[in-house]
């Protein structure tokens, strides 16, 4: 007889009825960076490290919305299937470009995929896109749609002279979910993990969010991403050195490098969907993006491991197995590194103007 709280092994998993698995992906990310030595040089006047190389930004005419459009399109060209054949749109970030009226009507209406369709924007800080996506295995998995996307995208923004102003950056990801048998990745697996734990926050009206400090690592990040991808390897009976690939949601170089070794995966399992020295933290797209980032270069058999992070704060494990269709609808769109190698420098004064950082009126 089990004892209260235990279960059976394999029960803490969460796996529809049917196969579900990718079958179509796309990456966006802004073409603008700004240099970390650039901000440490109007705060700290030269002194110090910095966390990251540089940051993506989005231009004056971007935002959510449009580069959700963009990651959109990329994830149809894929998946070779029409815009009207999709049954939801799911937009997941924390900075939605309205308060009160949704991203992703706006979006499913750009892409061609309005009237029939179901609509809703996510929220769950960093991990508000990997939500979005296991949203859509249940959809898909349970028979009611053949097809879902789930977008994770974000112009995520940091107070000006604040650590998170360094990392906070812009882009993401889209996926469209559909039946096993049509995927070029298979979800064999999925494990959500989540406690109360006020690590960050962002109350209405308060323009820039706040952090913990010393809850950002031990009791936020790294208890939740470790605990996740522990459950899930437990569960499947799988080990680190199963899987050819390892993504972790990444708010800066240092903690997706820790987390990986406490769980036993090395450097070169997690360099390809590293990504955040040279865009920044995408956060609702952070690990979605590097997700982007190794599927475009896996190969059929491989096994990958994503573990995304939302603070407040919980994490979504992923196991996913690379198809033989991969080989022949990765190249009908952009790659993320095609996004990060289109790279316009910018200054401080221009950053300030893009993001609107002094008010005018």
């Amino acid at each position: 007889m089990e004892k209260a709280g235990e279960q059976e092994k394999g029960t803490l998993l969460l796996k529809p009825d049917r196969p579900v698995g990718i079958i179509g992906y796309g990456a966006y990310v802004p073409r603008y960076r700004l240099p970390a030595a650039e901000i440490n040089r109007i705060w700290k006047d030269g002194e110090g490290g910095v966390p990251i190389k540089e940051k993506a930004v989005p231009g004056l005419d971007e935002d959510v919305a449009t580069m959700s459009i963009e990651a959109a399109r990329n994830a149809l060209a894929r998946a070779g299937i029409s815009p009207a054949d999709l049954r939801a749109v799911w937009v997941g970030s924390e900075s939605h470009p309205y308060a009160v009226k949704p991203t992703s009507t706006i979006v499913a209406e750009a892409i061609g995929a309005t009237p029939h369709i179901q609509a809703g924007d996510w929220e769950f800080a960093c991990k508000a896109g990997s939500e979005a996506m296991v949203a859509a295995m249940g959809l898909i998995g349970s028979g009611m749609a053949r097809y879902a996307l789930a977008i994770g995208m974000d112009t995520a923004q940091g107070k000006p002279g604040d650590q998170l102003e360094y990392t906070a950056a812009a882009g993401g990801a889209a996926y469209i979910l559909g039946s096993a048998q049509e995927a070029l990745a298979k979800i064999e697996a999925s494990y959500s993990f989540v406690t109360d734990t006020p690590d960050f926050w962002r109350r209405a009206y308060q323009k820039y969010p706040e952090h913990g400090q010393r809850f950002t690592g031990e009791p936020a990040y790294f208890k939740h991403i470790t605990s996740a991808a522990k459950t899930l390897l437990e569960e499947t009976g799988t080990t680190a050195a199963d899987y050819a690939f390892a993504v972790f949601h990444q708010p800066n170089t240092k903690f997706p490098s820790r987390v990986a070794k406490m769980l036993g995966f090395s450097k070169e399992q997690i360099a390809t969907g590293l990504l955040s020295p040279v865009i920044g933290n995408t956060y609702a797209g952070a690990a979605l993006i590097g997700l982007s980032a190794v599927l475009d270069i896996a190969k059929p058999g491989d096994r990958i491991l994503m573990v995304s992070f939302g603070s407040g704060a919980g994490s979504d494990a992923f196991a996913l197995r690379v198809t033989e269709a991969i080989e022949e609808r990765r190249n009908l769109a952009p790659s993320t590194a095609d996004y990060i190698a289109r790279r316009t420098e910018i200054d401080y004064a221009q950053y300030t103007r893009m993001r609107r950082i002094l008010a005018i009126k």
